[in-house]
């Protein structure tokens, strides 16, 4: 077992471990620490706890010191450096008429280093806009393509729950998400109503996918045969997952059919264990919908 701090270096961004040392360190604290990128100035988000050795990636680094009022300072002052360098770098790319969005500027703690994150449709050839970039800041620069995705993060913004986006305040990482998801949680294919601010699948579908695969497996799908308590046999209507209750067109005498409800356990049918699919068809009316409606892909894996 190592004894352990959990840091971050950006709201909602990933994790990671450095060793406390001989320094006592409590969660909510800043830090000075080295990383690949440099010295950095991070946020104490676990206080010290004993791990595994599987669970660090070694070797482990030790934190330099706690921050104090002038490590503070010095971040403050990079985020007005930051401003006026997001400004220099639009020029740039106007001048050298490049195709890419300029999404954000980062310096590092030590001023090592100037990273640029940006979009592009494409690759794109932005030697000349290094050169000139490093000769006004005269310093390491980074140019770093991300996605919609990483761009949402870092900008941030309101879902359509009405809440701030799940990306930007406590996801650390971004899960695969599938149309499957959406159908499984019989949800509608519209892009519109199932894809967040990037474009792409709801991150949140993923929060009640397992609920809803296991209840799911529990149930009977539409169109099957099932045997209701007073030994009718119909075939399955609808269904309410979250309440296991489904609707059956039931057979009568006289052949005349009628639609009544009933508890999932009070039917005798066979219990599906497969996952949920999708057609062919409707992979092709969700595709359709979303090129109309300007949506992203269908997967995010």
């Amino acid at each position: 077992m190592i004894k352990v701090i959990g840091v971050r270096f950006r709201t909602a961004g990933k994790i990671y471990f450095f060793s406390p040392g001989e320094l006592e360190i409590k969660q909510g604290e800043y830090v000075i620490v080295e990383t690949a990128r440099g010295i950095e100035y991070g946020r104490v988000v676990s206080g010290p706890k004993e791990v595994s050795d599987d669970e660090v990636v070694q070797p482990l680094k030790s934190v330099i010191r706690i921050a104090n009022e002038q490590d503070k300072k010095t971040v403050e002052k990079n985020k007005e450096k930051e401003k006026e360098a997001f400004k220099i770098c639009l020029e740039k790319i106007r001048k050298h008429n490049l195709q890419m969005k300029l999404i954000d500027v980062e310096y590092t703690f030590d001023n090592n280093k100037v990273l640029f994150y940006f979009t592009a449709d494409g690759r794109i050839d932005f030697r000349e806009l290094v050169k000139d970039l490093a000769a006004v800041f005269r310093t390491r620069i980074e140019l770093r393509q991300i996605g919609v995705r990483d761009e949402t993060k870092i900008r941030g913004g309101i879902g359509i729950c009405g809440r701030p986006l799940c990306c930007s305040t406590y996801l650390s990482e971004f899960a695969a998400v599938s149309i499957k998801m959406a159908k499984e949680q019989n949800l509608s294919l519209n892009p519109t109503k199932i894809s967040g601010v990037c474009g792409r699948l709801m991150c949140c579908l993923t929060n009640e996918e397992e609920t809803y695969e296991e209840l799911n497996s529990q149930l009977p799908s539409v169109g099957d045969m099932v045997t209701t308590p007073d030994q009718l046999s119909g075939v399955v209507h609808s269904l309410s997952v979250l309440r296991k209750q489904v609707k059956v067109i039931v057979n009568l005498e006289n052949d005349e059919k009628e639609i009544r409800e009933y508890s999932a356990d009070e039917l005798k049918f066979k219990p599906r264990r497969r996952k949920t699919k999708v057609s062919k068809e409707e992979m092709k009316q969700f595709a359709k919908l979303e090129k109309n409606e300007g949506a992203s892909k269908l997967d995010d894996n």
